[in-house]
């Protein structure tokens, strides 16, 4: 049950989210037990975002997860999802951050797990 969600000032067309959203399905998978059966994929294109004081492209990547993960996993998934930015983007891996956030509680389908 991950939550992939990239806001970014970069205008994302339909084209360029489903390459990013396929993408993500298949980087997930750096954490075991997680696949894109489960992933759900929010891309905020267009933001009002500045980093470093400019408005030159750049990323700010939030993955939610139940559970939690090995650090070695999560280094992984980031390296995954800045290459995915930038491949797909064209955002600088050094303008894209990426945060987890684990939680030992989720809810679905009217309950938690």
């Amino acid at each position: 049950m991950p939550f992939i969600n990239v806001k970014t000032n970069v205008p994302v067309s339909a084209e360029q989210a489903e390459q990013v959203k396929s993408a993500f399905g298949s980087a997930i998978t750096a954490i075991p037990g997680k696949s894109e059966g489960w992933l759900m994929v929010g891309i905020e294109g267009g933001s009002m975002l500045w980093f470093k004081g400019t408005d030159k492209p750049a990323a700010m990547t939030e993955v939610s997860l139940y559970g939690s993960a090995s650090p070695n996993s999560l280094n992984q998934l980031t390296a995954k999802i800045t290459e995915v930015l930038s491949g797909s983007l064209g955002i600088p891996s050094d303008r894209i951050y990426v945060s987890y956030h684990a939680t030992p509680n989720w809810g679905w389908n009217g309950s938690n797990f």
